[in-house]
């Protein structure tokens, strides 16, 4: 959700009600367009057009559903850029925000003390705050966007994405069946590699790795990992949080090893599942894009010491 920013305006905060609104309604907008905001997007065949967005000063990529608040954005004003900075970040590096440019909400999490029950608590709540990005910038010059983009070798992709695989230490099980997570015997199922096809946006490998990749996330919900809840029965609304949470999940993976994914086949039954979810509950999108990216540093952080 876009806001014209003032100064005075940094310091505005909507009530946390209308912030999970706001956020649950910005990703609404992207799926009933057709849009799905953490599926690849593409230019010419040449490669995707967004990378994970990160902040100008600290240098850090955004987590959570300020990914995808910050995609959604870039989708719609079709920035090339992934540097976003504050009003006053871009202030301090000596730029100016083009006139009539609106900075883009992202949001975090702050507490304050209450009493609980006779004992002081910290209650958590949500506040946000806007950016802009590096597109909306007057010094900022358009570039042909194959500029812009960071291609790496194919056998490099594929092998960065291979030692990914191997440093989580994941029992994998190849055999003439679908992809999923067996949380009985905690081992993730997968066809063959030779089974699965080369398409227009993506080789057979990365189709390979892509898949697994969401397996992956599905793996760290074990409880002696990440101990999210576990679904009662296929179809259930915890049923259908995880899928999101591994969808988000293996969007942020693909994206870190440059390995890209291929679009749903069935996109608009695909899109609305995802409406219903999100329809159904304002707090999942914000819940499930933090979970996926916890979900993510777990798995990266299960590399080997060097």
């Amino acid at each position: 959700m876009t806001n014209t920013l003032t100064q005075k305006q940094q310091t505005t905060t909507p009530t946390r009600r209308d912030i999970h609104q706001q956020v649950t309604d910005t990703i609404i907008k992207q799926l009933e367009a057709g849009t799905v905001p953490w599926e690849p997007r593409w230019n010419g065949g040449e490669g995707p057009i967004l990378d994970l967005p990160y902040n100008l000063f600290s240098s850090k990529k955004y987590r959570g559903i300020n990914i995808l608040l910050l995609w959604s954005s870039a989708i719609d004003q079709r920035f090339s850029s992934c540097e976003w900075g504050s009003f006053k970040q871009w202030q301090e590096k000596k730029e100016q925000i083009r006139k009539g440019e609106k900075g883009t909400m992202i949001v975090y999490t702050d507490t304050f003390k209450k009493e609980v029950d006779g004992e002081l608590k910290d209650i958590r709540f949500l506040k946000s705050s806007f950016v802009f990005n590096r597109c909306q910038l007057m010094s900022y010059e358009p570039r042909p966007l194959v500029e812009d983009m960071k291609k790496l070798p194919e056998f490099e992709k594929i092998q960065g994405a291979d030692n990914f695989v191997r440093n989580t230490g994941a029992m994998i099980e190849h055999g003439n069946f679908g992809a999923c997570y067996s949380p009985s015997r905690d081992i993730i199922l997968m066809p063959q590699p030779e089974s699965f096809r080369h398409t227009a946006t993506s080789t057979v490998a990365e189709n390979y790795y892509s898949t697994l990749a969401h397996e992956l996330v599905h793996w760290t919900k074990a409880p002696h990992r990440l101990n999210r809840e576990q679904s009662k029965k296929y179809g259930d609304e915890i049923y259908a949080n995880e899928e999101l949470i591994a969808e988000l999940g293996a969007a942020f993976i693909c994206n870190d090893l440059q390995i890209t994914r291929e679009p749903k086949a069935d996109h608009a039954t695909y899109i609305e599942s995802w409406l219903k979810v999100l329809k159904d509950d304002k707090h999942s999108i914000i819940s499930a894009a933090s979970k996926a990216s916890k979900a993510v540093e777990y798995l990266k952080g299960l590399r080997p010491e060097v």
